[in-house]
């Protein structure tokens, strides 16, 4: 059901990793040359598998504790793409390899926040359906 929170949170968090790293790069090396996500053989594999868990994870609103679990799995892959953002613009080869740093280095974070507010919603509505069967 897309009228829920958490489907919401998760759709936002699909298009920051999906459509938003084709917009911003992700920084710009010592020589000027500006580098976006499709010149990284890694981050393009990361961003990929991060926004397709992301959207297929939508359509699992049946079952929300393999929502829960997805998208722990997909936050781990968000750090895992941080992280290597991170050792990217901290090089550590004698002087530093990347002098601006964009807006796309952050777009992993921002993913995370949403899916963890997706996680908070999918985990008040699982209490709430239980509550509702202890009434019973």
């Amino acid at each position: 059901m897309l009228q829920r929170i958490q489907s919401l949170y998760m759709l936002a968090s699909a298009i920051v990793t999906g459509v938003l790293p084709f917009v911003f790069e992700l920084w710009t090396e010592k020589s000027g040359k500006v580098v976006f996500f499709t010149d990284v053989q890694l981050a393009i594999i990361l961003f990929i598998s991060v926004s397709g868990l992301t959207f297929i994870n939508i359509f699992n609103f049946k079952d929300r504790q393999r929502q829960f679990v997805l998208n722990r799995l997909n936050m781990i892959f968000n750090f895992i793409l941080l992280g290597f953002f991170v050792y990217r613009s901290l090089n550590l080869s004698g002087g530093t390899f990347v002098s601006e740093k964009g807006i796309g280095m952050f777009l992993p974070a921002i993913s995370i926040v949403l899916l963890v507010l997706a996680n908070k919603a999918i985990k008040r509505d699982e209490d709430l359906v239980k509550s509702v069967d202890r009434l019973r």
